[in-house]
C-alpha cells in the first residue's frame, strides 16, 4: 500500500477544462446502458428503455446474444438504437461470455466499426493488432476504447500509471482500466488516475467496495460510468441502476468541487441515509453527494480521503466505537458515550471532529412513544425518569441509548452476549449487567422499557429476534433500533404483547436532523425528511 501518493488531493484543476453539456449539467461524464439480452429483438427494447431511463449511450455486449448473424445483426442494431452505440464482443479471457474463433470476433468488431458504430471495446491484449487493422479506415467521429479487466485487485499506482501508458501506446482513443477493491482505499488510486489523466479515461472499481468509483467519476473528470437499464441486470459486479445514477445520487449535478459525504459500514448496502441526504442536498440546492462506503478499516479509509472534498461521515455498525479513536477533537457527549456516529472534516484545518447524534434521536423518540406520540416535549421531567430501561447490546449504539437513558433519570440495565462486556458498560455509566440469555426470566417489575441497539432481526435475517415472546410482556414500551425492515420481529411480538413500540425510523430521522446541520452548515428540511421516509 503506498502512503502519501494515496491521498487523494481530488480537484480536478489538473485535468482539462471541462466542456458544460447541456440540460443543468455539472460534468460532461456520460452514462453508459450495458444491454445484455440473448435475442437483437431483447436488445432492440432494451435500448428504448435506456433512451427512456435518460442514458447517453448504450453498451452492445454482443457476446450476450445466443445466436450471432453479423452482417445482419449489426445493422439492425445500428439502424434501430435511438443512442450512440459502443460495441464490445468480450471473450470468456476477459470476463465475457464469447468462446469462439477470435478471428471472427475481431472480424464482427470491424464490421460494427464500417456500419456506422460510435465506438467499439476491444481488449488491451489485442488492441495492436486490431488497431493496426483498421489504420486508415477509420471513420471520423468513431473511437476505440482499449479496456484492462482486473477480477482480482487493484494495482499499485505505479503499476497502473504503466497499465494507462501501456494502453496509449496501442493507438487508444479511450483509456478504460477497470479493477477490482479488495478495500475501499483501492479506489483512491483508480481516483487518482483519472484526475491526473491527460487522455479520456474510464477508471471503474469492481464490487461493494468499488462502488463510489462509479458515483463519483464525474468528480474526477471519468470518460463515462455504467448504469444498468434495471436492478440485478449487471454485466460487472457493483454496477448501479441507471435510475439511481440519475435520481439517487444525481449524477449530472456532481462536479469538481461537490463535497463527499457518505455512511461508514459493514454492512452498509441496506442503509436508507443516501436516500435521504441527497434528496436533502437537492432540495437546499446544496453541492453534495451522500454514498454508502463499505469500510473494513476506519482508520486506514479516513488517512486515504484526507482531502476536505470527503466533507462528512455517518458511522453506522462496526465502527462507532473505532470512529471515536480516529478523530482530533471529540464532542463531550460522545466523549461520555463513548461512540462517534457523525464525523465532520473540519474545512479550515481539515480536522475530523466526532459528535453523537444517536441518543437525541433515540431517546426523544422514546420519551415521545411514553408521552403518546407528538404530544409536544415541553414538559420538564422526562416520562423516562425513574423507569427501569434494558439496553440489548454494548456495542456504540447501546452506550448511546444507556447514557442518555441515564441522563433522563433512568435505572438502566445492560443485557449483552458477552456479559463482560455489559458489565464493562453498566459499571461505566452507573447501572446493572445481565448477559442476553438471562433476559428471558428478567422481570423484577412491570412496565420497563426495552430498547434493541443490535443488528438482531436487521434485513436479511428478518426472522431473529433478541428476546423470546413471552418474556416481552413485563414491557410497557419496546423500542428498535433497527429500521430495515421498520417492523421488526421484536416490534411485531411486542406489539401483540401489548407494550407501545418505536420503530428504529424515528431514532434514524432524529439522528438525521441534527448531522444534516453538521453536514451543511443549513436547517434540516424536517418535514422533507418524514415524508422520504414515509415512502420507503
Amino acid at each position: 500500500m503506498e502512503s502519501s501518493n494515496v491521498l487523494v488531493p481530488l480537484t480536478l484543476a489538473s485535468s482539462a477544462a471541462l466542456q458544460m453539456g447541456s440540460g443543468g449539467r455539472n460534468n460532461p461524464t456520460l452514462v453508459c446502458a450495458p444491454i445484455m439480452a440473448e435475442s437483437v429483438d431483447k436488445m432492440v427494447i432494451n435500448m428504448n428503455k435506456a433512451k427512456q431511463g435518460g442514458a447517453d449511450l448504450v453498451e452492445i455486449r454482443l457476446d450476450s446474444l445466443k445466436s450471432f448473424n453479423p452482417s445482419d445483426d449489426l445493422k439492425t442494431i445500428i439502424k434501430a438504437s435511438p443512442l450512440p452505440t459502443l460495441f464490445t464482443y468480450r471473450p470468456k479471457w476477459e470476463g465475457g461470455q464469447y468462446d469462439g474463433d477470435e478471428k471472427k470476433r475481431l472480424d464482427a468488431l470491424r464490421l460494427a466499426m464500417e456500419f456506422g458504430a460510435d465506438y467499439i471495446d476491444v481488449e488491451l491484449q489485442v488492441a495492436c493488432e486490431f488497431n493496426d487493422s483498421i489504420y486508415g479506415r477509420k471513420p471520423e467521429h468513431f473511437k476505440v476504447i482499449v479496456s484492462s479487466h482486473n477480477y482480482h485487485d487493484t494495482p499499485s499506482a505505479e503499476d497502473l500509471g504503466n497499465l494507462v501508458a501501456r494502453i496509449q501506446a496501442t493507438g487508444a482513443d479511450i483509456v478504460k482500466i477497470a479493477t477490482t477493491a479488495l478495500e475501499i482505499a483501492d479506489v483512491a488510486r483508480i481516483f487518482q488516475l483519472t484526475v491526473h489523466s491527460q487522455v479520456p479515461i474510464i477508471g471503474i472499481v469492481m464490487g461493494e467496495r468499488g462502488f463510489m468509483s462509479r458515483i463519483l467519476c464525474p468528480k474526477f473528470g471519468g470518460y463515462l460510468t455504467f448504469g444498468t437499464i434495471e436492478l440485478g441486470i449487471v454485466s460487472a459486479p457493483g454496477q448501479p441502476t441507471m435510475k439511481d445514477l440519475l435520481h439517487l445520487y444525481n449524477l449530472r449535478q456532481i462536479g469538481p468541487d461537490t463535497k463527499v459525504f457518505g455512511i461508514i459500514g459493514k454492512p452498509v448496502h441496506h442503509s436508507k441515509s443516501p436516500i435521504l441526504y441527497n434528496e436533502a442536498f437537492k432540495s437546499v440546492c446544496f453541492n453534495g453527494v451522500f454514498i454508502p462506503l463499505l469500510v473494513d478499516d476506519i482508520a486506514n479509509f479516513l488517512q486515504t480521503y484526507s482531502s476536505t472534498d470527503f466533507a462528512g461521515f455517518s458511522c453506522t455498525i462496526p465502527h462507532k466505537e473505532a470512529a471515536l479513536k480516529c478523530c482530533d477533537e471529540v464532542d463531550p457527549v460522545a466523549k461520555s458515550i463513548g461512540a462517534v456516529n457523525c464525523i465532520i472534516r473540519r474545512p479550515t484545518d481539515g480536522k475530523l471532529v466526532g459528535y453523537n447524534t444517536d441518543y437525541v434521536g433515540a431517546i426523544s423518540a422514546i420519551e415521545d412513544g411514553l408521552r403518546g406520540s407528538h404530544n409536544g416535549s415541553n414538559t420538564a421531567d422526562s416520562p423516562l425518569a425513574g423507569k427501569l430501561f434494558v439496553v440489548i447490546g454494548a456495542g456504540g449504539a447501546g452506550k448511546a441509548l444507556a447514557y442518555g437513558a441515564k441522563e433522563k433519570g433512568a435505572r438502566v440495565v445492560i443485557a449483552n452476549r458477552t456479559y463482560d462486556r455489559a458489565r464493562e458498560l453498566a459499571d461505566t455509566i452507573g447501572g446493572d449487567a445481565l448477559s442476553l440469555a438471562d433476559l428471558d426470566n428478567f422481570h423484577p417489575e412491570d412496565g420497563m422499557i426495552l430498547a434493541n441497539s443490535t443488528s438482531i432481526g436487521m434485513q436479511p435475517k428478518v426472522d431473529e429476534t433478541p428476546i423470546p415472546k413471552h418474556a416481552l410482556r413485563s414491557y410497557s414500551l419496546v423500542f428498535d433500533a433497527v429500521y430495515t425492515p421498520k417492523m421488526t420481529r421484536l416490534l411485531r411480538e411486542a406489539e401483540e404483547s401489548g407494550a407501545n413500540i418505536v420503530s428504529g425510523l424515528e431514532m434514524f430521522i432524529g439522528q438525521a436532523y441534527e448531522q444534516f446541520e453538521r453536514f451543511t452548515g443549513l436547517p434540516a428540511p424536517k418535514e422533507l425528511f418524514r415524508k422520504v421516509m414515509a415512502n420507503y
